[in-house]
């Protein structure tokens, strides 16, 4: 069955619901991308939650602790300044508060804040350091006040409300930043993207003998020979190499056992048939020799069909084969001046193939149209993955619930094929197993101009 015919059977037997499909196309096909959605779904979570707990936590309480350390420095600078008020003595807190606590103030004496309450700085749409600062000096300060985070990139401007002026204060940012947060989420992405890279990297090499496996496995299905492969990666997957590896064994070895059988059978067979040949060609001219002889033909005829199909599966390499040339030798030496046979290629099409063995079924197959129409039409192409190989005649055909059994061995259709110009009903047989054994198909179908049609479709 071609893969267009098997993937719409599988879509409609499974009738996926339409969650479930969405689903499936979101999710990654291949083995390595869902192991590796299987490591990395944890770690993300595990990243979005201990970058969630430490925000939480650790930047929000380092951020409250230096706004209030920052808050109580300047009501410490305003209590000395209303302790001792004079010029002189505010020139020397100046200092001290400079050189001591980092703060730059001035005094713009006079000056009077614009009319705003704190409440309206405290905004969803704030800064977690505004929110803190905010609140510390609010606790601390208890006078009015404005802040500014973003006069300048590495300052901070506070302006409180004093009887006399405005305080000025200017504080670097680093007072009330720690550079932890960003250290820690840096060196948790960072290290998150090594590991993940070391678990691609390895979940890789733990694929590739798998995907070794299915090639060895789809290469023996289309009937090529298997030399490289071994069993190798994890105990599970050399235990199933292990077990392909028996399985062509015995394939192999089943298929030489019947061929040398077959073979010993043909040899045993021949020899008193060629003696009841000798022995009839002696006696007397007769209706009964002559049937007598008809039937012995008749059994030759069927022991060398019989060997023929079994020889369809031998020892026969397959080796690159173009289809345009292969159809051309055959469709050139079957040519006669009784049977037109057109040949129609698409394009140059390399397969590897067993040469001989397929010659052996295209040659039955358009030998039978041949033989049964005026006019024969070859024609090959690529679809997709595979090649197909049609074979039309307008002979007269056979019917639909037949097409099956004509499969069969030693099955002959007399009612709708001649049976004088019949064989011994193994050609289709024979075409067929050659087909399947190159991992393909052979179907009979109704002719587009009437007749019959021979699809093939071969894996590329």
């Amino acid at each position: 069955m071609p893969p267009g015919i098997i993937a719409t059977a599988m879509a409609t037997a499974s009738a996926p619901t339409p969650h479930t499909s969405i689903l499936k196309r979101i999710l990654p096909r291949t083995l390595l991308g869902r192991a590796l959605l299987i490591i990395l779904s944890p770690l993300v979570l595990l990243q979005v939650i201990s970058t969630w707990v430490f925000y939480d936590r650790h930047y929000d309480n380092t951020t409250r602790r230096l706004s209030q350390a920052l808050a109580g420095e300047i009501a410490t600078v305003i209590q000395l300044m209303v302790r001792d008020p004079g010029s002189v003595e505010r020139l020397q807190i100046f200092r001290m508060a400079q050189r001591s606590m980092s703060l730059n103030l001035k005094l713009e004496e006079g000056a009077r804040l614009a009319d705003i309450s704190t409440s309206e700085s405290l905004n969803p749409f704030t800064s977690v350091l505004d929110r803190k600062l905010t609140t510390a000096m609010e606790e601390y300060v208890a006078r009015p006040f404005l802040i500014d985070t973003r006069a300048a990139r590495k300052q901070v401007k506070i302006q409180v409300q004093l009887a006399d002026g405005v305080l000025h204060i200017l504080v670097t940012r680093d007072r009330l930043f720690s550079s932890t947060t960003y250290i820690f989420i840096m060196w948790m992405v960072g290290s998150s993207i090594v590991l993940f890279g070391v678990a691609v990297v390895f979940m890789r090499n733990q694929v590739k003998p798998i995907r070794r496996l299915a090639q060895a496995a789809e290469g023996f299905g289309k009937g090529r020979d298997v030399t490289n492969f071994k069993p190798e990666g994890a105990t599970e997957v050399r235990q199933a190499a292990a077990a392909f590896l028996q399985m062509r064994s015995r394939i192999k070895r089943q298929i030489e056992q019947r061929t040398e059988f077959l073979a010993g059978v043909s040899h045993d067979l021949r020899t008193p048939l060629t003696r009841m040949k000798l022995q009839l060609a002696m006696l007397t001219q007769s209706a009964e020799a002559e049937n007598l002889q008809a039937d012995v033909s008749e059994m030759e005829s069927m022991v060398e069909g019989y060997l023929a199909f079994a020889r369809g599966e031998g020892t026969e390499q397959a080796v690159p084969t173009e289809i345009s040339t292969l159809l051309g030798e055959i469709v050139g030496r079957m040519r006669d001046h009784k049977t037109a046979i057109d040949l129609h290629i698409e394009e140059d099409i390399r397969v590897p193939l067993r040469r001989e063995t397929l010659r052996r079924c295209l040659t039955n197959l358009i030998g039978n149209a041949q033989r049964y129409a005026n006019q024969v039409t070859v024609s090959a192409g690529r679809r997709d993955h595979t090649v197909e190989i049609l074979i039309d005649d307008d002979g007269p055909g056979i019917p639909p619930d037949k097409r099956e059994q004509v499969f069969r061995p030693f099955y002959r259709l007399d009612e709708s094929r001649n049976p004088e110009t019949g064989g011994v009903g193994l050609g289709l047989t024979i075409a067929r197993d050659v087909v399947r054994n190159h991992g393909g198909e052979l179907t009979l179908e109704d002719a587009p101009g009437g007749g019959l049609r021979a699809r093939i479709w071969l894996p590329v």
